[in-house]
């Protein structure tokens, strides 16, 4: 449900039909009147922005509370059965990215998708968490243009940077969203500090996950980073949440600090405590990716991952100071 445009708010105009059986536009925020419009007209998508702002005389409590959402997400999902009508809900959401409102919203749709993004970033991705009628495990990402936003085809080109810059502390690694796998670059930069306590600041990677693998470095790999600043930078604007980015970010703070540059190699691998590679899931789709953007050689646990007939040299290491001898 959009709103409509230069109408008062105390108006007592009736909701407007724009394209019979394609949507409707309404202005007013009364459920009733709603979905009264709605049950005359037999719309096929009907799109409600938001369902907090939705009112109804009939339940308790102000627009957005737990009452007054529950019996609007009830009245729509009748109507909606009874008339075979689509209906696209949105909600606002928390500043921890969770549905505001109560929980049994989530429960009552028939799916829930999250459009994911940061501010200052033009990439979106729309991630599905529930869907009772296929899978969850495929997300769509998005650029926002002039126009709209426009689907991202060839999203691992998108995300690498400029190949004309080769610099040390950059690592390619490999991550995968819902059943992509998608290739990013790793920036990191140490510095020695001027003060007595070393900053760590990350964009786009967890600032604990930084901590504890900067101690794995010192403590496994006998590196002393007690004295530098360390900043990591994904490039494209992405967050990374799986530890399969583990080595990359490892390899690319001991790339910054001992000025290794890195060329045509794909790094992936989670790291344990004691300095060991643990395996990660997807690893045949990671080294399939990287063969076709033509990387020449992919650091990778040993595992359970056998690539028949791949043209690119697959560097199977255990612990982490093998695959820093590689680099």
């Amino acid at each position: 449900m959009f709103p409509g445009k230069n109408l008062s708010s105390k108006s007592s105009i009736a909701p407007t039909v724009l394209t019979p059986n394609i949507i409707c536009q309404f202005w007013r925020r009364q459920i009733e009147t709603v979905l009264s419009t709605v049950e005359a007209t037999h719309p096929q998508l009907v799109i409600i922005d938001s369902i907090q702002t939705m009112y109804a005389e009939a339940a308790t409590g102000v627009a957005g509370g737990v009452a007054q959402v529950t019996y609007a997400v009830q009245r729509i999902m009748r109507l909606a059965k009874t008339y075979h009508i689509s209906f696209i809900i949105i909600g606002h959401v928390t500043k921890e990215g969770y549905l505001a409102g109560p929980k049994t919203l989530e429960h009552m749709v028939d799916t829930v998708l999250y459009l994911e993004g940061e501010r200052f970033a033009s990439f979106r991705i729309l991630r599905c968490v529930k869907n009772r009628f296929g899978t969850t495990n495929e997300v769509g990402v998005f650029e926002m243009a002039g126009g709209g936003l426009v689907e991202v085809k060839n999203l691992s080109q998108l995300f690498l940077g400029e190949e004309s810059v080769k610099a040390s502390g950059n690592i390619i690694t490999s991550i995968v969203e819902g059943n992509r796998a998608l290739l990013l670059e790793i920036q990191a930069l140490t510095s020695i500090t001027n003060f007595g306590y070393p900053k760590r600041t990350t964009a786009g990677f967890d600032s604990n996950r930084l901590q504890l693998l900067t101690a794995i470095l010192g403590k496994r790999a006998g590196l002393n980073l007690s004295n530098q600043d360390i900043y990591i930078n994904v490039v494209g604007g992405l967050k990374i949440d799986e530890p399969a980015a583990d080595l990359a970010v490892a390899l690319a703070v001991v790339s910054s600090l001992k000025d290794i540059v890195v060329e045509n190699t794909v790094v992936v691998g989670e790291l344990g405590l004691s300095g060991e590679l643990r395996f990660v899931p997807n690893l045949e789709k990671r080294i399939v990716e990287a063969e076709k953007l033509g990387f020449k050689k992919i650091i990778c646990p040993r595992g359970r991952a056998e690539i028949k007939n791949s043209k690119i040299k697959i560097l199977q290491v255990k612990t982490l100071q093998e695959a820093i001898g590689l680099i």
